[in-house]
């Protein structure tokens, strides 16, 4: 049974939000899909500058589906996969700039959220970046494939996607998959700095932007009637 946890939580460092996804494994049940929705909500209806980093506090990012739920609700499995895309072509196109702070392990849908961001920045001496669908024989529906296929070169998007390769934070940053490394205790403290300078580019501009540049990747996200398998 996944371990209880914290629900999602909101700060703010001057013109960065730092949203905080929970000190548990983080993974995706539906209460949190909501939690983080709402969250997400206030930061877009705030008016000014503003950036976000996304984070989390304890051993995980994000491990991803709630599998248990999932398998607990097979009735209900494309209404809540199409959610999980929601939350990715909504993340990928948020009209300020964000950087996913990986403090910890970040597999399946979490890396897939990490990759949504803008800027990645991982803790360089612990923790994996991973897809493990290879291993747990779960395909990636086309949204995920064209999303992964968007932000990694080619040659990484296969190894990560087809041998499900775990990525420390060394070979993250060599591979392109983050952006840069910071030690556990500066981590957070290095993503807020590498969003500030970002925040005056808030706005309808940087939204347009996104949904141009993603656009394959955002219409293969927003496919109705997904199913995993």
């Amino acid at each position: 049974m996944t371990a209880p946890q914290s629900s999602p939580r909101l700060d703010r460092d001057g013109e960065v939000f730092v949203l905080d996804l929970g000190d548990g494994e983080n993974r995706f049940h539906p209460d949190w899909l909501t939690a983080v929705g709402a969250l997400l909500d206030e930061v877009e209806q705030t008016e000014g500058p503003k950036a976000l980093v996304t984070t989390a506090t304890g051993k995980f990012f994000s491990n991803g589906l709630d599998l248990d739920w999932l398998f607990a609700h097979a009735d209900q499995a494309g209404a809540y996969v199409e959610s999980v895309q929601a939350l990715f072509a909504r993340v990928l196109t948020l009209p300020f700039v964000t950087v996913a702070a990986l403090q910890g392990h970040t597999f399946a849908a979490g890396a897939m959220l990490s990759l949504t961001h803008d800027l990645r920045i991982m803790r360089a001496d612990r923790g994996f970046w991973c897809l493990p669908e290879a291993e747990i024989n779960i395909p990636f529906t086309h949204g995920m494939s064209a999303l992964i296929q968007a932000r990694l070169a080619p040659q990484t998007a296969h190894a990560a996607m087809v041998t499900a390769r775990r990525f420390g934070g060394v070979d993250a940053l060599a591979a392109g998959i983050v952006d840069a490394t910071a030690d556990e205790a500066g981590l957070r403290a290095a993503a807020v700095e590498l969003a500030r300078p970002h925040a005056a580019k808030a706005g309808p501009t940087v939204g347009t932007i996104k949904e141009r540049l993603y656009g394959r990747a955002l219409e293969a996200l927003r496919e109705k009637d997904v199913a995993l398998g």
